[in-house]
């Protein structure tokens, strides 16, 4: 079946960094443009970071651009975001995104579970 696991939250202080992973099973991941969202509680989901099939093309949410990083590596089926200037504000749940083909932001196929991220001042 299909799974994406989310790996490499956790609490940090402002400043630090941390690179999420997530590992996807179940479909051709070279075939998926893969995205990551953040969502905290009492908000709605938001796009944080996409890239390619290939990883030739990212696209970023202004809030993180300049500090975020995507990549992907196909020949492990695992997508990265290296978190760098963390800030208090990036608290939230970071969750995995993949869709098949182009991205689309609102098509997504499927999602992970999401991991932690606290970041304290």
């Amino acid at each position: 079946q299909v799974q994406l696991v989310e790996s490499g939250g956790g609490s940090v202080q402002a400043g630090d960094s941390l690179r999420l992973s997530c590992a996807a099973s179940g479909f051709t991941f070279s075939m998926y443009s893969m995205g990551w969202f953040r969502q905290v509680p009492g908000k709605a989901r938001e796009f944080v970071a996409a890239i390619s099939v290939r990883g030739g093309g990212t696209d970023y949410a202004g809030s993180v651009k300049g500090r975020f990083t995507i990549s992907r590596d196909n020949a492990k089926n695992t997508m990265y975001l290296q978190m760098n200037s963390l800030k208090p504000e990036d608290t939230a749940v970071y969750y995995c995104a993949a869709r098949y083909g182009v991205w689309v932001p609102t098509g997504v196929n499927y999602w992970g579970l999401g991991t932690q991220v606290t970041v304290s001042s």
